[in-house]
């Protein structure tokens, strides 16, 4: 397991060029595979355009207490990239005069800015219908000040959303560090306890699958079925819905495919598993990402490479609505992540 981001360690990988050289070059230059741009013409579906917002996905950092080996933020203890309140501020604006109806906290591990609690608290105050905080489940117990978290989540009706490789130790702590499974499944009996992920709460529990190798997540609704099933019986959990989600070739899981060497077999799955039904649901159409420095962008991937939104409105603090719907959405050969099978989002399958 890695203990220090790629960013940390000086890794050539840790800048967003050189992630879009490799993904720009090679097979792709050659013609070897035809690029995401290519593939999606082939069905008359280039350009891709956004629709009308739903989504506000916002990055408050890229902090994180781990170091997982597939993080495309390649977030951890040593990045410093945090949202400011003022930027947070700005953000409430856009919430309270956008289209957008559901709001989604990611990170690094959201629950380690600062302001968490406070940006929680106002946007609660907006209205939002879904709420939505993606946790690595471990912050639960990683402090004492993050024992509450259960609690302030039911206050609040948040929608959690939590990182679980695999109902086994050895997979998820191979993915996630040592000892990870075991906080994680103690946070999930917490998250129980006030309700969370019960038959007919709602207070919603979801898990997110990433696979722990170089291949694709299999069918999530069998995929889910193991999971409660494994879950229940071994530690008599709840929860309600599971996500498959696949790695997409950025940042620590490129550095993974290209130092295992899978890289190039890794990518011809994905065009190979090409679904162009999957190209009419893919979240950026109707999600936008903000970053930690409030700068706009088409999905947290793009934001990862550095592709800001093909618009005149480009920082929360020029936020225009009427700008960006309908603008192109940026695209590069990592966009056959969400498009492989039955196509990948932070909401799970999309086709």
């Amino acid at each position: 397991m890695a203990t220090k981001s790629l960013k940390k360690l000086g890794n050539n990988l840790a800048q967003s060029n050189k992630q879009l050289e490799i993904l720009s070059n090679g097979i792709f230059k050659s013609g070897e595979l035809p690029t995401f741009k290519d593939k999606i013409s082939e069905t008359s579906q280039f350009p891709i355009k956004a629709k009308k917002l739903e989504i506000l996905q916002i990055n408050v950092g890229y902090m994180c207490n781990q170091v997982c080996d597939h993080c495309h933020v390649d977030a951890g203890p040593d990045r410093k990239e945090i949202m400011t309140r003022d930027t947070m501020r700005q953000c409430l604006e856009v919430i309270k005069n956008s289209g957008a109806h559901t709001l989604d906290l990611t990170g690094g591990a959201p629950e380690m800015n600062p302001d968490f609690r406070w940006f929680v608290e106002e946007a609660a105050k907006v209205g939002i219908k879904d709420f939505i905080v993606r946790s690595n489940l471990t912050i639960i117990r990683a402090n004492k000040k993050y024992y509450d978290l259960p609690e302030f989540f039911k206050k609040h009706n948040v929608h959690v959303v939590s990182s679980m490789p695999h109902w086994t130790r050895g997979k998820t702590d191979k993915q996630r560090g040592d000892g990870v499974f075991d906080k994680s499944i103690k946070a999930l009996q917490e998250l129980n306890a006030v309700g969370y992920g019960m038959p007919g709460s709602d207070l919603r529990l979801d898990l997110v699958y990433n696979p722990s190798g170089a291949f694709l997540p299999g069918d999530q609704v069998a995929m889910e079925k193991d999971f409660k099933k494994a879950l229940m019986d071994d530690f008599g959990i709840e929860f309600h819905n599971l996500f498959a989600i696949t790695n997409l070739p950025i940042a620590r899981f490129l550095d993974y495919l290209i130092a295992s060497e899978n890289y190039e077999d890794y990518m011809y799955s994905l065009v190979e598993a090409y679904n162009p039904a999957a190209v009419e649901n893919v979240m950026c159409t109707n999600t936008l990402s903000i970053s930690w420095d409030g700068y706009l962008f088409d999905c947290d991937f793009n934001q990862m490479l550095e592709l800001p939104v093909n618009s005149k409105s480009r920082h929360i603090s020029e936020f225009n609505e009427e700008l960006l719907e309908g603008r192109n959405i940026v695209i590069s050969q990592h966009c056959y992540g969400c498009t492989a099978g039955a196509g990948s989002s932070c909401q799970g399958v999309v086709a």
